[in-house]
């Protein structure tokens, strides 16, 4: 297996390892501290730990941090992949300065949100992190598959990702509003986000399944090429040098 099929498979196994694994832990705290929240205003008690809820935000944190680092793995790869195929920076060293700039935006953007404390300043670093992936995403190399856009691992991922950013920035908000608007606009949010995130696990078999290894690629695009996902056709491999 060659380092690019290693760094390929980054991202896939950053999920699996590390983001779901975060999903499902912050997604059973929340049905606790839901749980909680209505024993509590039924008998005034509750059997659940009060930690629950720091818990979940404090997982919620991490999971929304995890969920970038993805996305940025994900967009990494196929940029850099892209610049390597077609010698961007000797093509395009502007284009290329100027996604490297996004990148490192994006993630001052995305650190500087966890440490604001204003609403302002959320507001400003949460939309400044989310237009540096959206912009990030619009490059040429990304692995879009916009034609079919209800089955893209890139749309879903985006959006989820987008989802949490705000979810990060509302988060102050959540505690100190005592009209519950924030954490009903929280839940309604992040319950389509959870089914986002069961999306990625169709979509992103199905990406793992399309984008292919290094050794099988020129078989692959000749497949493209011939448009044998529409037509049934035949690709006869080279005879191996010997």
């Amino acid at each position: 297996m060659m380092s690019k099929d290693l760094l390929l498979l980054l991202h896939p196994v950053f999920a699996v390892v590390v983001v779901f694994p975060l999903l499902g832990i912050v997604v059973h705290r929340a049905f606790q501290v839901r749980q909680r929240r209505l024993q509590t205003a039924d008998t005034g008690k509750s059997k659940i730990s009060p930690v629950v809820g720091h818990e979940h935000v404090e997982l919620g944190r991490w999971l929304t941090g995890a969920v970038v680092g993805a996305v940025l793995l994900a967009l990494g790869f196929d940029l850099t992949s892209h610049w390597v195929e077609t010698q961007a920076w000797n093509q395009t060293p502007f284009q290329v300065s100027f996604v490297v700039a996004m990148f490192i935006a994006a993630i001052a953007s995305f650190a500087l949100l966890y440490r604001a404390k204003k609403r302002l300043w959320r507001a400003v670093f949460a939309t400044l992190s989310g237009m540096a992936l959206v912009i990030l995403g619009c490059q040429d190399g990304i692995y879009r598959k916009t034609a079919q856009w209800y089955i893209s691992h890139y749309y879903y991922g985006m959006a989820a990702a987008l989802l949490l950013i705000f979810s990060l920035s509302v988060l102050k908000d959540i505690y100190s509003d005592r009209t519950n608007r924030w954490r009903t606009i929280h839940i309604v949010l992040n319950t389509f986000a959870l089914l986002l995130f069961i999306g990625q696990g169709f979509t992103g078999t199905l990406s793992l399944l399309e984008v292919p290894l290094s050794w099988q690629e020129p078989y692959v695009q000749k497949l493209y090429q011939l448009q044998c996902d529409k037509n049934p056709c035949v690709v006869q491999p080279s005879a191996p040098v010997r």
